[in-house]
């Protein structure tokens, strides 16, 4: 388990609210694919990572819209759509559940494939965010994220990506344990350096950060989700009249205070309910609700299932290097 990189923690609230994401691998795949092949990952709720160890293939995400790749790529799928990777554009794909997998330790695996054309050496995994799938930092991160895109503002990455390059490429004992650490770390360096990059278009949630009296209420807001919160107190916060901060949070944020504070306690909820495994009534109290039926309410109204249903929901990897379905 990977704590979000510590250098890119600063003063600043986005920074504040990534001090405690949380990033781990769930499995991999080190995949030897023989020209001509084409894998088609099913899409799944935890992020995908993949690296080129040798010669290009190509990523399609859209149906007939092809990305050539190059060897030495690492890229990111965080929100973990459906996409194939082949040796040529247009390739037949076959499922990935149906390639010959071999355990090769814990959570590694080893992959064969393809025809008896030339080799192409891949190292793949899936990766958890503790995020929800609703919170607005994965929702506003874009589909594909490719390390080589953000390495002018990450100088250490080049580093890992040799030396992942020269992992993947020879056998050498303990090399699939390391390959795992290292795709741990560059998947968060790239979501690092986009965060550090302004994260893209700042709407919502997010240019309320780049607001600063907005930014100290958002972060007050994430830093005890179960205070009983008033308009009055928040507006306070951010040294404004009650009906001015109201109207001034609910235009930039796009949503009320009250409805912000909701959602993101029911993000939290659904978090400790399926990852944690909590108890219904540890996580009422814990979000500041005078009983579990109360809680039980507010969830049922903002996700639409009972906590007890998202609780029952296992959430186990998939077979092999897959995470879990969508």
């Amino acid at each position: 388990m990977l704590d979000y990189p510590s250098a890119a923690i600063g003063g600043d609230p986005l920074s504040e609210m990534l001090r405690g994401l949380r990033f781990e691998g769930v499995s991999y795949g080190r995949c030897a694919l023989r020209e001509p092949w084409g894998v088609r990952f099913p899409a799944q709720r935890d992020a995908r990572f993949h690296f080129i160890g040798n010669r290009a293939c190509w990523l399609s995400i859209a149906p007939g819209q092809w990305l050539e790749l190059k060897a030495g790529d690492a890229l990111l799928l965080p929100r973990g759509e459906e996409h194939i990777l082949a040796s040529a554009p247009n390739m037949r794909a076959e499922d990935l559940e149906t390639f010959a997998l071999e355990e090769i330790g814990g959570n590694i695996f080893g992959m064969s494939g393809g025809g008896e054309g030339a080799g192409t050496l891949l190292f793949c995994g899936s990766m958890r965010l503790d995020l929800d799938k609703a919170h607005p930092l994965l929702a506003m991160m874009p589909q594909l994220m490719r390390a080589h895109d953000l390495a002018a503002d990450q100088p250490e990455l080049p580093h890992f990506l040799d030396a992942m390059a020269r992992e993947v490429r020879m056998e050498r004992a303990g090399a699939a344990g390391i390959l795992a650490r290292l795709a741990d770390v560059i998947a968060a360096l790239i979501i690092r350096s986009w965060v550090e990059g302004g994260c893209g278009d700042a709407k919502g949630w997010l240019l309320a950060l780049r607001d600063p009296r907005l930014a100290r209420v958002v972060a007050a807001i994430h830093r005890e989700p179960g205070r009983p919160w008033t308009v009055s107190a928040l507006a306070r916060i951010m040294g404004a009249a009650r009906s001015g901060f109201a109207e001034h949070f609910s235009r930039v944020v796009g949503r009320t205070p009250a409805r912000y504070i909701a959602e993101l306690r029911m993000q939290l909820a659904r978090q400790w309910l399926q990852a944690e495994g909590a108890r219904v009534a540890i996580v009422a109290q814990r979000l500041g609700y005078e009983s579990e039926a109360s809680f039980s309410r507010a969830y049922k109204r903002i996700t639409g299932e009972a906590p007890s249903r998202t609780r029952a929901a296992e959430h186990r990897p998939g077979r092999g290097f897959g995470g879990t379905a969508s």
